[in-house]
Protein backbone atom coordinates (compact mmCIF):
# COMPACT_ATOMS: atom_id res chain seq x y z
CA UNK A 1 0.00 0.00 0.00
CA UNK A 2 2.45 2.69 -1.08
CA UNK A 3 0.87 5.76 -1.34
CA UNK A 4 1.70 9.20 -1.76
CA UNK A 5 0.06 12.51 -1.19
CA UNK A 6 -3.09 13.12 -2.88
CA UNK A 7 -2.16 15.97 -4.89
CA UNK A 8 -3.19 18.25 -8.21
CA UNK A 9 -1.78 16.06 -10.46
CA UNK A 10 -4.64 15.85 -13.13
CA UNK A 11 -7.26 13.81 -12.19
CA UNK A 12 -9.75 16.61 -11.96
CA UNK A 13 -11.32 15.93 -16.55
CA UNK A 14 -12.31 12.00 -15.16
CA UNK A 15 -14.39 12.04 -17.86
CA UNK A 16 -12.36 12.87 -20.92
CA UNK A 17 -9.59 10.45 -19.56
CA UNK A 18 -8.34 10.14 -16.01
CA UNK A 19 -4.66 9.81 -16.83
CA UNK A 20 -4.54 11.73 -19.96
CA UNK A 21 -2.22 14.66 -18.47
CA UNK A 22 -0.22 11.98 -16.12
CA UNK A 23 3.93 10.83 -17.09
CA UNK A 24 4.13 8.20 -19.92
CA UNK A 25 6.57 6.15 -19.96
CA UNK A 26 6.02 5.20 -23.91
CA UNK A 27 4.42 7.86 -26.47
CA UNK A 28 4.13 5.40 -28.98
CA UNK A 29 0.94 5.15 -30.85
CA UNK A 30 -1.74 2.55 -29.85
CA UNK A 31 -3.91 2.17 -32.87
CA UNK A 32 -2.26 -1.33 -33.55
CA UNK A 33 -4.59 -3.67 -31.85
CA UNK A 34 -5.48 -7.28 -31.72
CA UNK A 35 -5.53 -9.25 -35.20
CA UNK A 36 -8.60 -11.21 -36.12
CA UNK A 37 -7.35 -14.65 -34.52
CA UNK A 38 -7.87 -12.78 -31.22
CA UNK A 39 -4.05 -12.76 -30.49
CA UNK A 40 -2.12 -9.65 -29.72
CA UNK A 41 -0.08 -8.56 -32.47
CA UNK A 42 3.98 -7.66 -32.13
CA UNK A 43 3.81 -4.24 -31.42
CA UNK A 44 0.14 -3.43 -29.99
CA UNK A 45 0.12 -0.96 -27.53
CA UNK A 46 -1.57 -1.63 -23.99
CA UNK A 47 -1.92 1.20 -21.89
CA UNK A 48 -1.35 0.88 -18.07
CA UNK A 49 -3.10 3.38 -15.72
CA UNK A 50 -0.26 3.14 -12.31
CA UNK A 51 -0.55 4.16 -8.80
CA UNK A 52 2.94 3.69 -8.51
CA UNK A 53 3.82 7.01 -7.87
CA UNK A 54 6.58 7.39 -5.41
CA UNK A 55 10.14 7.32 -7.15
CA UNK A 56 11.23 3.71 -5.77
CA UNK A 57 7.50 2.25 -6.92
CA UNK A 58 7.74 3.37 -9.89
CA UNK A 59 11.07 2.70 -10.88
CA UNK A 60 10.27 -0.87 -10.00
CA UNK A 61 7.04 -0.98 -12.11
CA UNK A 62 9.06 0.51 -14.76
CA UNK A 63 11.29 -2.44 -14.87
CA UNK A 64 8.22 -4.81 -14.86
CA UNK A 65 6.92 -3.63 -17.53
CA UNK A 66 9.73 -3.61 -19.83
CA UNK A 67 9.84 -7.11 -18.97
CA UNK A 68 6.26 -7.63 -19.92
CA UNK A 69 7.22 -6.18 -23.47
CA UNK A 70 9.92 -8.09 -24.14
CA UNK A 71 7.85 -11.47 -23.37
CA UNK A 72 5.18 -10.62 -24.84
CA UNK A 73 6.07 -7.62 -27.36
CA UNK A 74 3.48 -5.79 -26.73
CA UNK A 75 4.32 -2.12 -25.97
CA UNK A 76 2.76 -0.41 -22.36
CA UNK A 77 1.76 2.61 -21.67
CA UNK A 78 2.33 3.68 -18.54
CA UNK A 79 0.34 6.78 -17.33
CA UNK A 80 0.94 7.80 -13.76
CA UNK A 81 -1.01 9.38 -10.89
CA UNK A 82 0.13 10.12 -7.34
CA UNK A 83 -1.11 7.27 -5.21
CA UNK A 84 -3.75 9.19 -3.28
CA UNK A 85 -5.29 10.75 -5.74
CA UNK A 86 -5.73 7.95 -8.09
CA UNK A 87 -7.61 5.79 -5.12
CA UNK A 88 -10.04 8.71 -4.67
CA UNK A 89 -11.32 8.98 -8.11
CA UNK A 90 -10.87 5.30 -8.82
CA UNK A 91 -14.85 5.25 -9.32
CA UNK A 92 -14.99 7.97 -12.04
CA UNK A 93 -11.92 7.23 -14.05
CA UNK A 94 -13.52 3.07 -14.53
CA UNK A 95 -17.02 4.74 -15.11
CA UNK A 96 -14.78 7.58 -17.74
CA UNK A 97 -11.89 6.48 -20.04
CA UNK A 98 -9.90 4.29 -18.38
CA UNK A 99 -6.93 2.39 -19.80
CA UNK A 100 -6.69 -1.02 -20.26
CA UNK A 101 -4.98 -2.38 -17.12
CA UNK A 102 -4.86 -0.41 -13.93
CA UNK A 103 -2.92 -0.81 -10.61
CA UNK A 104 -5.55 -2.15 -7.36
CA UNK A 105 -5.46 -3.92 -4.43
CA UNK A 106 -6.57 -7.08 -3.61
CA UNK A 107 -9.38 -9.07 -1.58
CA UNK A 108 -12.45 -6.22 -1.29
CA UNK A 109 -11.26 -3.48 -2.79
CA UNK A 110 -11.01 -5.72 -6.05
CA UNK A 111 -14.60 -7.76 -5.35
CA UNK A 112 -16.33 -4.32 -5.42
CA UNK A 113 -15.55 -2.99 -8.44
CA UNK A 114 -16.09 -6.35 -10.10
CA UNK A 115 -19.42 -6.57 -8.86
CA UNK A 116 -20.19 -2.75 -10.09
CA UNK A 117 -18.97 -3.90 -13.64
CA UNK A 118 -15.89 -2.19 -13.93
CA UNK A 119 -13.63 -4.71 -14.77
CA UNK A 120 -13.56 -7.82 -16.79
CA UNK A 121 -13.38 -11.34 -15.59
CA UNK A 122 -9.52 -12.88 -16.61
CA UNK A 123 -10.36 -16.69 -15.90
CA UNK A 124 -8.39 -17.22 -19.26
CA UNK A 125 -4.91 -15.68 -18.02
CA UNK A 126 -5.85 -17.74 -14.71
CA UNK A 127 -6.13 -20.81 -16.64
CA UNK A 128 -2.42 -20.54 -17.62
CA UNK A 129 -0.97 -18.84 -14.31
CA UNK A 130 -3.08 -20.36 -11.53
CA UNK A 131 -0.43 -23.18 -11.00
CA UNK A 132 1.94 -20.61 -10.00
CA UNK A 133 0.11 -19.51 -7.07
CA UNK A 134 -1.41 -21.02 -3.66
CA UNK A 135 -4.63 -20.90 -2.45
CA UNK A 136 -4.64 -17.88 -0.65
CA UNK A 137 -3.16 -15.69 -3.62
CA UNK A 138 -6.67 -17.10 -5.75
CA UNK A 139 -9.01 -16.39 -2.96
CA UNK A 140 -7.68 -12.99 -2.55
CA UNK A 141 -7.92 -12.90 -6.15
CA UNK A 142 -11.60 -14.08 -6.70
CA UNK A 143 -14.99 -11.86 -7.25
CA UNK A 144 -18.07 -12.48 -5.77
CA UNK A 145 -19.07 -14.24 -8.72
CA UNK A 146 -16.43 -16.43 -8.60
CA UNK A 147 -14.70 -15.74 -11.03
CA UNK A 148 -10.82 -14.13 -11.14
CA UNK A 149 -10.46 -10.44 -11.74
CA UNK A 150 -6.83 -9.87 -10.56
CA UNK A 151 -3.60 -10.81 -11.13
CA UNK A 152 -1.36 -10.48 -7.88
CA UNK A 153 2.06 -9.49 -7.17
CA UNK A 154 3.72 -8.84 -3.92
CA UNK A 155 2.55 -8.13 -0.30
CA UNK A 156 3.99 -6.54 2.89
CA UNK A 157 3.44 -6.81 6.57
CA UNK A 158 2.80 -4.00 9.02
CA UNK A 159 5.31 -3.98 11.37
CA UNK A 160 7.05 -1.91 13.98
CA UNK A 161 10.58 -0.66 12.55
CA UNK A 162 13.55 0.53 14.59
CA UNK A 163 17.25 1.04 14.01
CA UNK A 164 19.38 -1.60 15.17
CA UNK A 165 22.33 0.73 15.70
CA UNK A 166 19.83 3.20 18.42
CA UNK A 167 18.38 -0.06 20.30
CA UNK A 168 22.22 -1.52 20.21
CA UNK A 169 23.22 2.13 21.78
CA UNK A 170 20.88 2.35 24.12
CA UNK A 171 20.40 -0.85 25.34
CA UNK A 172 16.87 -1.17 24.53
CA UNK A 173 15.17 -4.77 24.11
CA UNK A 174 12.73 -5.97 21.35
CA UNK A 175 9.04 -6.08 23.23
CA UNK A 176 7.11 -8.98 22.91
CA UNK A 177 3.81 -7.90 25.28
CA UNK A 178 1.66 -4.63 25.18
CA UNK A 179 3.37 -3.89 28.52
CA UNK A 180 6.79 -4.27 27.32
CA UNK A 181 5.51 -1.92 24.50
CA UNK A 182 4.68 0.59 26.80
CA UNK A 183 7.22 0.95 28.96
CA UNK A 184 9.74 0.86 26.04
CA UNK A 185 7.63 3.36 24.84
CA UNK A 186 8.21 5.34 28.17
CA UNK A 187 12.07 4.59 28.26
CA UNK A 188 12.17 6.16 24.52
CA UNK A 189 10.46 9.62 25.34
CA UNK A 190 12.40 9.99 28.83
CA UNK A 191 15.69 9.39 26.96
CA UNK A 192 14.35 12.17 24.35
CA UNK A 193 13.45 10.29 21.39
CA UNK A 194 10.19 10.28 19.85
CA UNK A 195 8.59 6.55 20.56
CA UNK A 196 6.63 6.18 18.04
CA UNK A 197 7.04 8.44 14.45
CA UNK A 198 3.50 9.07 13.05
CA UNK A 199 1.89 10.78 10.33
CA UNK A 200 -1.72 10.22 9.33
CA UNK A 201 -2.37 13.61 7.15
CA UNK A 202 -3.35 11.46 4.14
CA UNK A 203 -6.18 9.68 6.72
CA UNK A 204 -5.19 5.73 5.94
CA UNK A 205 -1.75 5.37 8.17
CA UNK A 206 -4.02 5.28 11.29
CA UNK A 207 -6.38 2.63 10.06
CA UNK A 208 -3.43 0.07 10.24
CA UNK A 209 -2.83 0.87 13.98
CA UNK A 210 -6.79 0.54 14.56
CA UNK A 211 -6.54 -3.32 12.21
CA UNK A 212 -3.59 -4.38 14.39
CA UNK A 213 -4.96 -3.18 18.08
CA UNK A 214 -8.29 -4.88 16.85
CA UNK A 215 -6.66 -8.33 15.85
CA UNK A 216 -4.90 -8.43 18.74
CA UNK A 217 -7.15 -8.01 20.93
CA UNK A 218 -10.28 -9.52 19.46
CA UNK A 219 -8.84 -11.74 17.25
CA UNK A 220 -9.17 -11.97 13.03
CA UNK A 221 -12.60 -13.08 12.88
CA UNK A 222 -13.80 -10.55 15.15
CA UNK A 223 -11.99 -7.48 12.90
CA UNK A 224 -13.23 -9.30 9.83
CA UNK A 225 -16.70 -9.27 11.15
CA UNK A 226 -16.32 -5.40 12.15
CA UNK A 227 -15.34 -4.46 9.10
CA UNK A 228 -18.68 -6.07 7.29
CA UNK A 229 -20.50 -4.48 10.31
CA UNK A 230 -21.88 -8.04 11.39
CA UNK A 231 -20.79 -6.74 14.89
CA UNK A 232 -21.64 -3.21 15.47
CA UNK A 233 -19.35 -0.03 15.88
CA UNK A 234 -20.52 0.60 19.58
CA UNK A 235 -19.14 -2.94 20.48
CA UNK A 236 -17.57 -3.03 23.83
CA UNK A 237 -14.41 -4.88 22.18
CA UNK A 238 -14.47 -1.79 20.08
CA UNK A 239 -14.21 0.51 23.00
CA UNK A 240 -11.27 -1.63 24.32
CA UNK A 241 -9.31 -0.54 21.00
CA UNK A 242 -9.97 2.55 21.48
CA UNK A 243 -8.57 2.61 24.99
CA UNK A 244 -5.25 0.91 24.28
CA UNK A 245 -4.99 3.25 22.16
CA UNK A 246 -5.31 5.93 24.08
CA UNK A 247 -2.98 4.16 26.61
CA UNK A 248 -0.68 4.76 23.83
CA UNK A 249 -0.87 8.25 22.63
CA UNK A 250 1.12 10.11 25.13
CA UNK A 251 3.75 8.09 23.31
CA UNK A 252 3.16 9.15 19.65
CA UNK A 253 4.24 11.63 17.59
CA UNK A 254 2.33 14.63 17.75
CA UNK A 255 0.80 16.63 15.42
CA UNK A 256 0.13 13.16 13.14
CA UNK A 257 -3.27 14.80 11.50
CA UNK A 258 -0.78 17.42 9.60
CA UNK A 259 2.10 15.55 8.74
CA UNK A 260 2.40 13.17 5.72
CA UNK A 261 3.97 9.06 6.51
CA UNK A 262 7.19 10.03 4.41
CA UNK A 263 8.18 13.07 7.30
CA UNK A 264 7.38 10.75 10.12
CA UNK A 265 9.35 8.01 8.04
CA UNK A 266 12.25 10.40 8.21
CA UNK A 267 12.22 11.12 11.66
CA UNK A 268 13.17 7.56 12.21
CA UNK A 269 15.95 7.89 9.68
CA UNK A 270 17.09 10.72 11.55
CA UNK A 271 17.35 8.95 15.04
CA UNK A 272 14.80 11.33 16.41
CA UNK A 273 12.28 8.88 17.03
CA UNK A 274 12.44 5.25 18.02
CA UNK A 275 9.98 3.22 16.07
CA UNK A 276 7.42 3.62 13.30
CA UNK A 277 4.61 0.78 13.12
CA UNK A 278 3.95 0.86 8.93
CA UNK A 279 4.01 -1.32 5.99
CA UNK A 280 7.79 -2.40 4.71
CA UNK A 281 6.48 -0.86 1.38
CA UNK A 282 6.72 2.33 2.99
CA UNK A 283 9.18 2.58 5.61
CA UNK A 284 11.93 0.54 3.67
CA UNK A 285 11.08 2.18 0.21
CA UNK A 286 11.46 5.41 2.10
CA UNK A 287 14.40 3.91 3.39
CA UNK A 288 15.23 3.12 -0.19
CA UNK A 289 14.63 6.46 -1.80
CA UNK A 290 16.46 8.82 0.87
CA UNK A 291 19.60 6.07 0.61
CA UNK A 292 19.67 6.20 4.03
CA UNK A 293 21.27 3.11 5.80
CA UNK A 294 18.77 -0.07 5.02
CA UNK A 295 21.22 -1.76 6.42
CA UNK A 296 20.57 -0.71 10.01
CA UNK A 297 16.41 -1.06 9.88
CA UNK A 298 15.13 -3.79 11.15
CA UNK A 299 11.56 -4.50 12.61
CA UNK A 300 9.32 -6.61 14.75
CA UNK A 301 6.01 -8.03 15.07
CA UNK A 302 3.34 -5.88 16.88
CA UNK A 303 3.41 -7.21 20.33
CA UNK A 304 0.81 -10.11 21.88
CA UNK A 305 -1.72 -7.57 23.64
CA UNK A 306 -4.47 -10.39 24.24
CA UNK A 307 -2.85 -13.91 25.15
CA UNK A 308 -5.66 -15.74 23.27
CA UNK A 309 -4.39 -14.38 19.87
CA UNK A 310 -0.62 -13.64 20.59
CA UNK A 311 0.53 -12.71 17.30
CA UNK A 312 -1.08 -14.67 15.22
CA UNK A 313 -2.45 -12.38 12.52
CA UNK A 314 -1.14 -9.14 10.77
CA UNK A 315 -1.98 -6.82 8.07
CA UNK A 316 -0.72 -8.14 4.73
CA UNK A 317 -1.82 -6.31 1.93
CA UNK A 318 -1.76 -7.88 -1.80
CA UNK A 319 -1.61 -5.37 -4.35
CA UNK A 320 -1.80 -6.23 -8.21
CA UNK A 321 -3.41 -5.62 -11.60
CA UNK A 322 -6.78 -5.74 -13.26
CA UNK A 323 -8.48 -5.50 -16.61
CA UNK A 324 -10.92 -2.27 -17.05
CA UNK A 325 -14.32 -3.04 -18.10
CA UNK A 326 -13.87 -0.86 -21.06
CA UNK A 327 -10.51 -1.88 -21.97
CA UNK A 328 -9.63 -1.31 -26.02
CA UNK A 329 -7.17 -4.06 -26.39
CA UNK A 330 -7.90 -6.48 -23.72
CA UNK A 331 -6.29 -9.13 -25.70
CA UNK A 332 -2.70 -7.40 -25.57
CA UNK A 333 -3.42 -6.31 -22.06
CA UNK A 334 -4.31 -10.17 -21.10
CA UNK A 335 -0.81 -11.57 -22.67
CA UNK A 336 0.58 -8.50 -20.49
CA UNK A 337 -1.05 -10.25 -17.39
CA UNK A 338 -0.16 -13.47 -18.13
CA UNK A 339 3.99 -12.50 -17.96
CA UNK A 340 2.94 -10.68 -14.61
CA UNK A 341 1.36 -13.72 -13.17
CA UNK A 342 4.65 -15.94 -13.57
CA UNK A 343 7.86 -16.47 -10.85
CA UNK A 344 10.16 -14.41 -13.57
CA UNK A 345 8.87 -11.68 -13.40
CA UNK A 346 7.99 -10.90 -10.07
CA UNK A 347 11.00 -12.08 -9.69
CA UNK A 348 12.42 -9.33 -11.88
CA UNK A 349 10.32 -6.78 -10.50
CA UNK A 350 11.69 -7.43 -6.84
CA UNK A 351 15.28 -7.22 -8.58
CA UNK A 352 14.03 -3.13 -8.45
CA UNK A 353 11.93 -3.17 -5.10
CA UNK A 354 13.69 -3.54 -1.88
CA UNK A 355 10.51 -3.61 0.27
CA UNK A 356 7.78 -6.15 -0.83
CA UNK A 357 8.06 -9.94 -1.24
CA UNK A 358 6.66 -12.15 -4.32
CA UNK A 359 3.60 -14.45 -3.86
CA UNK A 360 4.56 -17.04 -6.59
CA UNK A 361 4.99 -20.94 -5.58
CA UNK A 362 8.75 -21.34 -5.33
CA UNK A 363 9.88 -17.75 -5.64
CA UNK A 364 13.36 -17.56 -5.59
CA UNK A 365 14.80 -14.38 -5.06
CA UNK A 366 18.68 -14.12 -4.96
CA UNK A 367 18.05 -10.04 -4.27
CA UNK A 368 15.70 -10.44 -1.43
CA UNK A 369 17.24 -7.94 1.18
CA UNK A 370 17.08 -8.79 5.10
CA UNK A 371 13.76 -7.01 5.63
CA UNK A 372 12.62 -9.05 2.85
CA UNK A 373 13.83 -12.20 4.04
CA UNK A 374 12.26 -10.89 7.22
CA UNK A 375 9.02 -10.22 6.01
CA UNK A 376 8.49 -13.47 4.33
CA UNK A 377 8.86 -14.90 7.41
CA UNK A 378 6.35 -13.89 9.74
CA UNK A 379 3.85 -13.36 7.18
CA UNK A 380 4.29 -16.85 6.56
CA UNK A 381 4.18 -17.43 11.02
CA UNK A 382 0.39 -15.80 10.97
CA UNK A 383 -2.29 -17.96 10.71
CA UNK A 384 -4.76 -15.46 8.96
CA UNK A 385 -3.39 -12.18 7.49
CA UNK A 386 -6.02 -9.23 6.94
CA UNK A 387 -5.84 -6.50 4.13
CA UNK A 388 -6.18 -3.02 5.34
CA UNK A 389 -9.17 -1.94 6.48
CA UNK A 390 -9.68 0.84 3.53
CA UNK A 391 -9.73 -2.68 1.75
CA UNK A 392 -11.35 -5.00 3.49
CA UNK A 393 -14.68 -3.29 4.39
CA UNK A 394 -16.85 -1.06 1.99
CA UNK A 395 -15.07 2.03 0.95
CA UNK A 396 -17.30 4.52 2.21
CA UNK A 397 -16.87 2.93 5.24
CA UNK A 398 -13.53 3.46 5.31
CA UNK A 399 -13.53 6.77 4.53
CA UNK A 400 -15.97 7.03 7.32
CA UNK A 401 -13.51 6.03 9.70
CA UNK A 402 -10.02 7.80 8.26
CA UNK A 403 -12.24 11.03 9.26
CA UNK A 404 -13.50 9.49 12.75
CA UNK A 405 -10.21 8.27 14.11
CA UNK A 406 -8.23 11.17 13.09
CA UNK A 407 -10.95 12.93 15.61
CA UNK A 408 -9.67 10.51 18.30
CA UNK A 409 -6.39 11.16 17.27
CA UNK A 410 -7.24 15.25 18.43
CA UNK A 411 -8.77 14.07 21.46
CA UNK A 412 -8.35 10.44 22.89
CA UNK A 413 -10.56 11.05 25.84
CA UNK A 414 -12.90 8.35 27.04
CA UNK A 415 -16.19 10.88 26.28
CA UNK A 416 -14.65 11.33 22.87
CA UNK A 417 -14.43 7.78 22.24
CA UNK A 418 -17.93 6.88 23.11
CA UNK A 419 -18.81 9.75 20.59
CA UNK A 420 -16.81 8.14 17.99
CA UNK A 421 -17.98 5.00 18.14
CA UNK A 422 -21.72 6.49 18.11
CA UNK A 423 -20.91 8.11 15.33
CA UNK A 424 -19.17 5.09 13.68
CA UNK A 425 -22.21 3.07 13.82
CA UNK A 426 -24.71 5.39 12.56
CA UNK A 427 -22.40 5.68 9.46
CA UNK A 428 -22.19 2.14 9.29
CA UNK A 429 -25.70 1.27 9.41
CA UNK A 430 -26.66 3.90 6.69
CA UNK A 431 -24.13 2.03 4.56
CA UNK A 432 -24.47 -1.53 4.98
CA UNK A 433 -28.21 -1.20 4.81
CA UNK A 434 -28.29 1.85 1.51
Amino acid sequence: MLRGVAGAAGLAAVSGGLLTACSSSDSSDDSSKSGDSGKPVAGSTVTFGSNYSDPAAKAAFAALTAGATASSQVKVKINTVDHNTFQQNITSYLQGTPDDLFTWFAGYRMQYFAAQGLAQPIDDVWEKIGGNFGDSAKQLSTGLDGKKYLVPLYNYPWVVFYNKSEFSKRGYSVPTTWDEYVTLAKKMKTDGLVPIAFGDKDGWPALGTFDILNMRINGYDYHIKLMKHEIPWTDAGVTTVFQHWAELMPYVQSGANGRIWQDAVKTLETKQAGMAFQGTNQVAAQYVTDKADLADLDFFTFPTVNPKWGQDYMDAPTDGFMLSKKAKNPEAAKAILEYIGTGPAEAAYLKTDQWDVGLANGLQVPTYNAIQKKSVEVIGKCKSVAQFMDRDSDPAMANAMISIIQKFIDDPSTGNIASLQKSAEAQAKSIYTS
